[in-house]
């Protein structure tokens, strides 16, 4: 449980700088800074998948809320506005928040009176539910609420004055009168999925206005467009006794809501599930948490009309990536003890593999996927070998995911997209051509590529090393002897191959072999994997020195940095405009995932697993700050590594998760692990 009181909640930097956010398990959230104000684009009470897990639309922006006690109204919001003013400033009555187990909880009092605010979302429906209890008090209150709507896009913002019909409806929600609205905004291309706004008791006033320039400082500070304008429905005005809740819903589901005592009580027992089939119930406070934070990354996609499953990479304005679905998925299914999950993401992705290759993202659009990366099948490999070691080699996805593990490896072998190859003069792999961004580290600005790292790159050479010794492991589980030789001779050839041609004088390993500019010595943490993976390319002295000078030299609290300081290009803050992120995203930025590999390739090369457990500590500390009981995408480089980015990230969830629970034998060797429960 994540907790603070008004040390944190009575100023207005520290409320609009930490976020919370709750998921639907199909890719719709809602989300906001704990102060109120909304200061991203993506900040909302219901933003709904309509194509699971795309086409993500923004309907219920924020609340309006106001409490009257004996005549005198006060308010519970906190609005941020385009002239320069903070009206009104609701935080000051924030007394504490409280993020228990995924529920956002706000305690707020004004003398007296104590309301405790909660919300949620019902899991697989486009629904989000507000309550406030009335928890202290002696006088009777009144609520007055006004939902402030749109109807967009989740990365556009909103420019008022389309069309709107509120047209209120009887619904039976709950015991007794229910109270319903649907919203039809209209654009050019004519009318919207319609959804509705629900409550248990009260009077709603329909009365649609539009409310203009609202200002969101974080897209200022991103140089985006900053400003927005919403439409409240009209208000929801409720006499609340002691002891009594109001409650609200914004739905896009066609069907009525369940009540919303039986879908709290339901979504804490299904949070309760989460950790108990996690067997993490005697593990840090903080592992718990990310228990939970890992669930808010599994979605449903729709596939040709079945239902597949899927990892979004970030919230809020990631899709599903493949290569970040494959590295987050071990910590994410298989530590949680969610293998069905586990088995049909590997399902899902396996559909998708096209000339060897898995797609580097899917357009939230719902588009067709994208395939211009190298790594992501690779990756594929070490997700299946995950899923072996936990289930065994009897479990029959082993053998189903068989032929699209030859089949990646065979397209590797002869040629695909982008110039990938296997170089048949010494079996390493060559990946990229000239425009081309392939590898993770893969930004591109316009024509320019800020990191092309053409060539044989050092990550994706021990990502293919593993593949070969991996598929050799399972051909031979599985019986298929000549495939087991062929893939051991392969895999030994790139062994020697790799410690012949990347072993740089200066004691590391070089980034990239046989590039367009020659080999690159540039310090990078991608010479990690060479260490970190399953089947190891490096001797315990170069191993250590590997470990060695990236913890002198890229190791930070919250994560590895992706350049040295003391190169030229080095970048220790992340921020400005689109180009100046972009440049710097790869070029000093220490990304939290990174500290996965690290810890285990530390433990491999002292084998001390305490000494390799405090690199993960601090984000304990972490998990109090920015995206509340989850882990951001990146840091600054310089101290004090401000979070960037995605304030949640699928895997820095779940590299953190892998490397806790492979050091936990070591760490807690009375822990029994949880019990296979593989499908």
């Amino acid at each position: 449980m994540i907790h603070f009181g008004r040390e944190v909640t009575g100023h207005l930097e520290t409320v609009l700088r930490r976020e919370w956010l709750v998921t639907n398990g199909i890719g719709g959230y809602a989300m906001g800074a704990v102060g109120g104000a909304r200061t991203r684009r993506y900040h909302s009470l219901l933003t709904a998948s309509l194509q699971p897990p795309t086409r993500r639309t923004v309907m219920v922006g924020s609340l309006d809320a106001w409490v009257e006690i004996n005549g005198r109204r006060s308010p519970l919001v906190t609005h941020e506005w385009a002239a320069g003013v903070v009206l009104p400033d609701g935080y000051r009555h924030l007394e504490s928040f409280t993020l228990d187990g995924a529920i956002p909880t706000f305690t707020w009092s004004l003398g007296d009176v104590q309301l405790v605010q909660r919300i949620w979302m019902a899991h697989g429906q486009n629904t989000t539910y507000i309550t406030y209890t009335y928890t202290r008090g002696s006088s009777n209150i009144r609520l007055l609420l006004k939902p402030l709507c749109t109807y967009r896009d989740h990365h556009k913002v909103t420019k008022g004055g389309f069309r709107v019909d509120i047209n209120p409806v009887t619904s039976p929600w709950v015991e007794g009168r229910a109270l319903a609205v649907q919203v039809y905004p209209e654009r050019a291309h004519g009318p919207a999925q319609p959804f509705r706004i629900l409550a248990n008791q009260g009077k709603f006033e329909p009365g649609p206005e539009w409310w203009w320039s609202f200002h969101l400082a974080r897209e200022e500070d991103s140089g985006l467009d900053d400003q927005e304008d919403l439409f409240a429905a009209g208000t929801l005005v409720a006499d609340v006794k002691p002891g009594a809740t109001l409650a609200m819903a914004f739905t896009a589901a066609a069907t009525d809501p369940v009540p919303w005592k039986e879908a709290y009580e339901g979504e804490q027992q299904r949070q309760i599930r989460l950790v108990g089939r996690a067997d993490a119930t005697d593990a840090p406070d903080w592992i718990r948490q990310l228990v939970l934070a890992a669930d808010q990354f599994i979605v449903t996609r729709d596939i040709e009309g079945e239902t597949g499953t899927s990892i979004l990479a970030g919230y809020p304005w990631f899709s599903d990536w493949g290569r970040d679905a494959m590295i987050a998925l071990p910590g994410l299914t298989l530590v949680t003890g969610r293998y069905e999950d586990g088995a049909r993401i590997l399902r899902t992705f396996a559909r998708y593999v096209d000339h060897g290759m898995l797609p580097n993202r899917f357009p939230d659009a719902g588009d067709a996927p994208e395939y211009n990366t190298v790594d992501a099948a690779l990756w594929y490999f070490q997700a299946a070998y995950a899923y072996y070691q936990a289930c065994g080699q009897s479990h029959p996805l082993i053998r189903e995911l068989y032929p699209a593990l030859l089949d990646i490896l065979n397209w590797y072998q002869k040629g695909t997209r982008f110039s990938i190859h296997q170089d048949p003069e010494d079996g390493l792999l060559y990946a990229g051509e000239g425009g081309t961004q392939l590898t993770w580290m893969d930004v591109k600005i316009d024509d320019w590529v800020v990191t092309p790292r053409v060539g044989k790159p050092v990550e994706i050479n021990a990502l293919w090393y593993n593949a070969l010794r991996i598929t050799a492991e399972l051909a031979s589980a599985l019986g298929n002897d000549a495939d087991a030789a062929r893939f051991t001779q392969d895999a030994d050839r790139v062994y020697a191959s790799f410690n012949d041609r990347f072993w740089y004088s200066g004691g590391y390993l070089y980034d990239v072999v046989d590039s367009p500019d020659g080999d690159d010595p540039t310090l990078r943490p991608n010479q990690i994997f060479a260490v970190s993976l399953p089947f190891p390319l490096l001797e315990s002295e170069h191993a250590r020195a590997v470990v060695s000078i990236c913890a002198g030299e890229l190791v930070t609290s919250y994560g590895l940095r992706s350049l040295p300081p003391d190169e030229n290009d080095y970048v220790g803050h992340y921020g400005g405009d689109r180009v100046q992120r972009d440049v710097s995203y790869h070029q000093g930025t220490a990304w939290s995932w990174l500290l996965g590999p690290f810890v285990s390739a530390h433990y491999r090369a002292y084998g001390d697993a305490r000494a390799a457990f405090s690199y993960l500590e601090p984000l304990a500390d972490h998990l109090r700050d920015h995206g509340l009981g989850t882990i951001s995408e990146i840091f600054d480089a310089d101290p004090s590594h401000a979070p960037r980015g995605c304030v949640a990230q699928a895997w820095s969830v779940g590299e953190v998760l892998r490397a806790w629970h492979a050091l936990r034998p070591m760490l807690q060797p009375d822990s029994p692990g949880h019990p296979n429960g593989c499908a």
